[in-house]
């Protein structure tokens, strides 16, 4: 971690374990080095810096790339490894930023949902992380978020003080769907890429908090 990093990962877990009285559990199951991919349900503006502030390794996140024409804004997230992506997340432009980052060995974090729930409940997944896993070869590790939506969701105008909790589930192997994709029709790739969105998000929903030893 670079120094703004870090100390932008040291508030963020103070605030959590002060304010939110946060729990994390499994999060050696996230690999300290080398590239991996953390797919996660998206219900908060917090989900971003929980997700990341439970692993002791630096995470790429994705941003608005507007955002990075704004003076000091850009450099800062330069600095703490923002990736510039379209408003949507998509783009042939923002998947080769995304692969760059993977290439090098870097950790990236995914939302499937696509856009914060406003309901607590989970959305559909686009098929865009399926297409991202496919194109790489970095492990995969579901993520699930409790708590957030009803301490900062769109329904809440300020954060509360309400107990938030992550979970890291094993790491999901893509291998065959990998080797299939690279010869199989268009059509099919289609199919596959929100095969594995929808395998991932299935995952996701299965994690439960209390099944494991909570790891700090």
């Amino acid at each position: 971690m670079n120094p703004l990093y870090f100390t932008g990962w040291c508030f963020y877990r103070t605030v959590f374990a002060v304010y939110f009285r946060w729990r994390v559990f499994n999060s050696e199951r996230v690999p300290q080095k080398g590239a991996v991919i953390l797919v996660s349900n998206h219900a908060s503006f917090l989900d971003p810096p929980l997700v990341g502030s439970g692993v002791k390794r630096d995470i790429n996140y994705l941003a608005r790339k507007s955002l990075f024409r704004v003076p000091i804004l850009g450099w800062v997230l330069r600095t703490v490894n923002a990736v510039p992506v379209d408003r949507d997340g998509g783009g042939a432009a923002g998947l080769k930023a995304i692969m760059d980052r993977l290439h090098d060995g870097g950790a990236i974090i995914l939302f499937p949902e696509g856009t914060r729930t406003s309901d607590g409940k989970f959305q559909p997944a686009r098929s865009g992380v399926g297409l991202t896993v496919i194109k790489s070869d970095a492990p995969v590790v579901p993520v699930r978020v409790f708590g957030t939506c009803e301490a900062w969701g769109r329904h809440v105008g300020f954060p509360r003080p309400h107990p938030v909790a992550l979970k890291y589930g094993k790491p999901m192997n893509f291998d065959a769907l990998r080797a299939e994709a690279k010869n199989c029709t268009k059509a099919r790739l289609k199919e596959i890429y929100q095969q594995v969105a929808d395998e991932i998000m299935a995952v996701i929903a299965k994690l439960e908090p209390w099944e494991d030893k909570e790891t700090f």
